[in-house]
């Protein structure tokens, strides 16, 4: 019996049960990931872009090679790009309900990391737009120039977030900063819990677990939002970007509010950033598995929307730099911003819809 043969409450029942799991599992992913990264010295910022980023973009992957053996390269291509853009508004959800009176994200995660970040995933949204844009006859055995000039970007990102991990000459704290600013500076990450008698093979163990749960509930989520989405007559485009959206970046959800209440704020703004440039990689994928390029399947909402995502990657990147610590509606100045384009933008999607 296909999924979409159920009834209404039926879905509704597997899509709250698929999110609430998914919530849980966040929160442990977090948990397990902060451990990781400290015992086997990843820091928290490439952890987060490796670790995190991929495990909680589990679903997508699983959907995205699913699609490609079908030989749906425009569902994979919409699945690739449809989410970055919220998943970038994860951020907000983080700044507005993470951190209280704190300070902006962008304040308190202070790092100049998260800036080379955010700049490694401006530079692979630009090649997502440049690679659409190629005749699809370039490619060879179906994989397209700009499918391996992503791969290729997003590595080189993660060995220049590994090496800024080490030391960049920037001073987190200068002469001209107020002694208040001091205080939120060395003050802004409690001290972490160190839980010496716990094995590092029951963290792998719980951390797989929870890597498999997300996967499994995440397809459930994706599915059972689909079919609700049909029955009740909702435009598939508008709900893709928004509803569904949200759905399944409830796994940035949890494990970024998780990592905050633990101090990790560099790993929370991380895991965000680092899934937004890791999930382009899967162009490559895609288009070996389905043996023709995938770019060009894109359609004019998917280039809107990485259009969006790069705008809203480009206003947090201003934000990493100015550091401010000025918070209206309970978030900071970049993350208003954010939320406003955002919205915006959505009234776009409604007339490329029509």
């Amino acid at each position: 019996m296909q999924i979409s043969s159920l009834s209404l409450p039926l879905l509704l029942l597997i899509f709250i049960a698929a999110a609430a799991a998914i919530w849980w599992a966040g929160i442990r992913l977090s948990e397990t990931t902060d451990v990781l990264s400290d015992r086997f010295h990843l820091g928290e910022a490439l952890g987060g872009t490796v670790i995190l980023a991929i495990v909680t973009n589990l679903p997508e992957i699983a959907i995205t090679v699913s699609a490609a053996i079908k030989g749906s390269l425009d569902l994979a291509t919409g699945n690739i790009l449809g989410g970055i853009a919220l998943q970038t508004v994860v951020l907000v959800v983080l700044d507005a309900f993470g951190l209280g009176k704190k300070g902006a994200l962008t304040f308190v995660a202070s790092s100049m990391t998260l800036l080379l970040e955010a700049l490694a995933v401006a530079a692979i949204l630009t090649l997502v737009v440049v690679g659409h844009q190629l005749p699809a006859n370039i490619a060879v055995l179906g994989i397209s120039p700009a499918s391996l000039m992503i791969v290729l970007v997003w590595v080189v990102s993660l060995l220049l977030v590994s090496k800024a991990g080490k030391g960049l000459p920037w001073k987190k704290v200068t002469s001209n900063q107020s002694d208040d600013a001091k205080e939120t500076d060395n003050s802004k990450k409690p001290e972490k819990k160190k839980d010496s008698d716990q094995s590092i093979a029951k963290v792998i163990g719980l951390f797989l677990f929870c890597a498999v749960l997300t996967l499994v509930a995440g397809i459930g989520l994706e599915m059972s939002g689909e079919a609700l989405a049909k029955q009740i007559h909702l435009d598939g485009l508008v709900f893709g970007a928004t509803i569904m959206a949200l759905a399944t970046s409830l796994p940035e959800i949890s494990t970024g509010l998780a990592a905050i209440k633990i101090g990790d704020f560099e790993l929370a703004m991380s895991d965000i950033l680092g899934g937004n440039a890791f999930l382009p990689v899967l162009f490559l994928l895609a288009s070996a598995i389905a043996a023709k390029p995938s770019l060009p399947q894109a359609h004019p909402s998917d280039i809107y929307l990485t259009g969006i995502a790069l705008l809203l990657t480009l206003i947090y990147s201003v934000g990493l730099v100015f550091r401010s610590p000025k918070q209206y509606f309970n978030m900071g100045l970049d993350s208003l911003t954010v939320l406003l384009v955002y919205l915006l933008s959505i009234g776009g999607l409604f007339l490329i819809a029509r």
